[in-house]
């Protein structure tokens, strides 16, 4: 077949490059994001999808919008079967998904109609769910509304993680999608279609989630925590400095101290109070470093933190 495919994250790029790998199929364009400024120098950053494009010499497309005129035209006139949708991260019209033969599908990570929307992996991962995973489903107008193909399942462990949960999707995705272009083939598809009031929203991550409220649960927090690995990193404040909590884990008890305030250290963790629970802090990042295990930071800055600190929701908070 002749396939567009369109993506933008290190997750869509994995999808391409199976594609490329497997070889049974001519990918005859990329669309992705437009080129993104990002790291202290604000220099442009070019998509993990385009990187893999550019390196096989496909032609690679980063249109503002698919909604003008103009955008629609150069898609028609790749002549495509089926164009290939994953985490591209703009709304495509009625026109542009009626363009291809087969018309476009999607890689969606959640097992729909749960976890439409922007941010599955992470929003599963703080919800608590104990089970995820892929849908490839026929597209539709509507926000990951259409016809569902195939699925492929995984559990959620109580230790995972936004990247390990995203490594997990890829491993699914990549044989899901070689079974689908298998059956589009074939014409073996059994359309399901999704029932709307099962469906929920994984709303798009927001830096301001990223601060920790020491008022939620422990429990609630280490889910945040391990969400957002990847994504931006949960932080908290100090003694007006910024500490991004890595890696910590809930206890159940509880000693009915101020929210926020360290109630132990040991040479391995520390422990804060949250709502009736404790959080053990074992890896953090402080301001000038990299990431490093409590002991290393007490090896090195031994009074950094003491008990009886007390973590704040800001900047110049009490």
């Amino acid at each position: 077949m002749r396939i567009i495919f369109a993506g933008t994250p290190q997750f869509s790029a994995d999808h391409l490059q199976a594609l490329l790998d497997q070889d049974q199929h001519q990918i005859v364009a990329v669309y992705t994001q437009p080129d993104r400024r990002s790291g202290r120098g604000k220099k442009l950053h070019a998509s993990p999808v385009k990187q893999v494009a550019e390196n096989a010499n496909i032609p690679v497309l980063q249109p503002q919008s698919l909604k003008n005129e103009e955008a629609l035209g150069e898609l028609a006139q790749f002549n495509a079967d089926l164009m290939i949708v994953a985490a591209y991260g703009l709304l495509l019209p009625q026109t542009a998904l009626d363009t291809p033969k087969f018309g476009c599908i999607n890689i969606h990570a959640s097992l729909l109609p749960r976890w439409r929307g922007a941010a599955p992996i992470e929003r599963a991962i703080i919800a608590g769910d104990q089970i995820t995973g892929i849908t490839i489903m026929q597209m539709a107008i509507g926000l990951d509304t259409g016809d569902m193909l195939l699925k492929s399942e995984c559990t959620i462990t109580p230790q995972e993680t936004g990247d390990t949960l995203r490594s997990k999707m890829i491993a699914l995705g990549i044989p899901l999608l070689f079974e689908t272009l298998s059956a589009i083939n074939k014409n073996t598809l059994t359309p399901e279609k999704q029932c709307d009031a099962e469906s929920n929203y994984a709303v798009k991550l927001d830096k301001k989630e990223a601060l920790i409220n020491w008022h939620e649960s422990a429990e609630t927090i280490d889910r945040k925590i391990r969400a957002f690995t990847s994504a931006m990193g949960c932080h908290t404040f100090l003694n007006n400095q910024r500490i991004r909590i890595v890696k910590a884990r809930p206890l159940t008890d509880n000693k009915n101290e101020t929210v926020g305030s360290i109630v132990a250290i040991d040479k391995k963790a520390i422990i804060v109070q949250c709502d009736n629970s404790f959080l053990e802090i074992s890896i953090v990042q402080i301001p000038g470093a990299k990431a490093m295990d409590i002991s290393s930071l007490h090896n090195g800055r031994p009074n950094f933190f003491n008990v009886g600190d007390l973590f704040s929701l800001s900047l110049n908070s009490e």
